[in-house]
């Protein structure tokens, strides 16, 4: 759930991010809701068309703790956002680089990637385990209620196993892709979410989903993500099986400009 929102926080069991890069795979604790804070920086050459979003994820004691920094990539020919574990370093090449969101021309339907190499840059020697996995795929329709409605959107993931680790998905080809098997309704191995449709309500003449108070602005970027205006802080709270990679890359993809679906 990405969120516009400036309230308090509530009590949750601490959780532990010594390691960046593992904590972001790493599925939510079962029964907890992490809650997180993305922050959007405009300032600099530059941040302006392609401001910096940081991840922190919020202590019940207030403290705010870094965990993954995104940014769009210039002169890309879609969209494409590089995701780091490390706030000064968001290049390709980098150590923290950790994952990537990268859209279709259009802007509607997204990808996000792990730091695994590409099947079509890789050799046949290499390993298939070095392959890179696709962790999420997040689809925009057209506003079913004109340019005006509220968006519709569905993120399909890869499922978990017995042991609640999530399903490996390194595909070769587009046709293993998370978005082909979506689209050709073969969903074994995924679990496919959708936005929770907002309610028009008569008394505010405008579209509403009740955030339990971790919400206190109206924006068209709000959403909330379940099983079947320009405002510079958003919550993001995630839940199991999603990990902060994920639901990080899903509330980018919710920032860029989609042409058919504003």
């Amino acid at each position: 759930e990405a969120t516009s929102a400036s309230s308090p926080l509530a009590n949750e069991p601490s959780i532990d991010v010594d390691d960046l890069e593992e904590f972001a795979l790493r599925p939510a604790p079962q029964g907890v809701t992490v809650k997180c804070r993305i922050t959007r920086d405009k300032k600099g050459m530059d941040r302006g068309m392609y401001p910096t979003y940081y991840l922190h994820l919020e202590r019940e004691d207030g403290k705010k703790v870094f965990l993954l920094a995104g940014r769009k990539r210039k002169k890309s020919k879609t969209s494409n956002y590089l995701i780091s574990i490390d706030p000064t370093d968001l290049s390709r090449g980098g150590e923290s680089f950790i994952g990537k969101l990268r859209s279709n021309l259009m802007g509607t339907k997204f990808t996000v990637y792990d730091s695994g190499i590409n099947p079509v840059k890789s050799t046949s020697s290499l390993e298939t385990g070095n392959l890179r996995q696709e962790l999420a795929a997040i689809c925009y329709e057209t506003n079913v209620l004109g340019f005006k409605g509220p968006r519709k959107m569905s993120v399909i993931i890869p499922g978990m196993n017995m042991d609640h680790e999530r399903v490996s998905i390194r595909p070769r080809n587009d046709h293993e892709s998370l978005l082909a098997r979506w689209q050709n309704k073969s969903t074994e191995s995924v679990i496919e979410l959708h936005n929770k449709t907002p309610v028009w309500n008569d008394d505010t003449q405008s579209y509403v989903l009740n955030f339990h108070g971790r919400v206190t602005q109206a924006s068209v970027k709000n959403f909330q993500i379940i099983h079947d205006n320009d405002q510079d802080v958003f919550t993001m709270d995630y839940n199991y099986p999603m990990c902060a990679l994920q639901a990080f890359a899903i509330a980018l993809s919710s920032f860029d400009s989609k042409l058919a679906c504003e």
